[in-house]
């Protein structure tokens, strides 16, 4: 049976008929699987949902009355079925509760990715590979030319920069869900053990993390702290907040971005980032490959991405492959 015949994109989103649901639906329906919570697979005002606990959670702080209104958290490993299609989730290794969706129908086991990666993070569970027939991956950092540096070099980095410049204050664009939370646990893990200042965007995710266990050290409101207080510190905000208003009592601060798009230099010349961090939430090129290799998919779809040249790459390896183009609203988040 032609996989494309049971599960399609629509106007909505990645569809799957026989089961009449979405997979990060671009827009309110029904009823849908939920690979993680960033904004750009996690819309609000969806009905019945299936994620993991986590990504519920998250929905739950970021949409409040606009979350799912039949929430329905799944253990990773547990399955269910809708319409004869067996569904169970797998981790990711992208954000905390991220997950692949595993769908199984009439004999053909098809693997939709979300976002992933493969390198470890202390704040999620690390990515499984699991055996498919077909594989939809992302493709966020499909082009040869993203390779992404070992993370304690750029963590180095910045206590590097930290020790040379320790009159100037430190302030480091992070995105809120994600990057923000396992940046300050890699910095625990080097040794930082002074208090971080944060703006108060990422308050209440990082409050979040922390009672799901995730611990990420002594915290401070970096918004509503005394010029004198920030002098010397070490500050995370949003992309966005780094030159606002608020970020004028800085004491002549060190800017710096966390992102997988800071290894290119016109991307971090544009942000003017001083001290640009290639730390990226997503696989790069060679892990991309790696994956594709190991699921032993015989058909590979991308999406969200650089699709075209991940699907030439397949195909010149004897890969069934093609895009899958969804309507996607980028949200940024890497």
């Amino acid at each position: 049976m032609d996989t494309a015949s049971w599960i399609y994109p629509r106007p909505e989103g990645l569809y799957v008929a026989p089961g009449d649901f979405f997979i990060d639906p671009s827009r309110p329906v029904p009823r849908a699987v939920v690979s993680h919570a960033h904004s750009d697979h996690a819309r609000p005002g969806l009905m019945e949902v299936r994620a993991t606990a986590a990504t519920l959670g998250i929905m739950r702080v970021r949409y409040r009355g606009a979350a799912p209104q039949m929430p329905q958290p799944v253990g990773y490993g547990e399955a269910w079925e809708w319409g004869g299609v067996r569904i169970s989730l797998a981790p990711a290794g992208h954000v905390l509760g991220s997950a692949q969706v595993v769908l199984e129908y009439r004999g053909t086991r098809v693997v939709y990715s979300g976002d992933y990666k493969r390198v470890p993070d202390p704040t999620c569970a690390p990515f499984t590979v699991v055996p498919c027939d077909v594989f939809i991956t992302e493709a966020t950092f499909g082009l040869p030319v993203f390779r992404h540096p070992l993370i304690g070099g750029e963590v180095e980095k910045l206590r590097r920069s930290m020790a040379l410049f320790p009159e100037r204050s430190h302030v480091i664009g992070v995105y809120s869900l994600g990057k923000a939370q396992r940046l300050l646990c890699l910095l625990r893990e080097a040794g930082e053990d002074r208090p971080v200042y944060i703006h108060g965007a990422l308050q209440a995710l990082c409050d979040y993390y922390a009672g799901e266990g995730i611990a990420l050290g002594e915290l401070r409101p970096a918004t509503v702290a005394a010029r004198e207080e920030l002098r010397q510190a070490l500050v995370l905000a949003p992309p966005s907040a780094v030159r606002e208003p608020w970020a004028r009592r800085l004491h002549d601060p060190v800017v710096g971005f966390a992102s997988g798009w800071m290894g290119i230099r016109q991307r971090a010349r544009q942000q003017n980032a001083e001290l640009p961090l290639v730390i990226s939430d997503h696989a790069d090129w060679p892990d991309l490959l790696r994956t594709i290799r190991e699921t032993g998919a015989r058909e590979i779809w991308v999406t969200h991405g650089q699709e075209d040249a991940l699907v030439h790459q397949c195909r010149l390896g004897g890969l069934t492959a093609r895009p899958l183009t969804l309507v996607r609203e980028a949200d940024g988040e890497d």
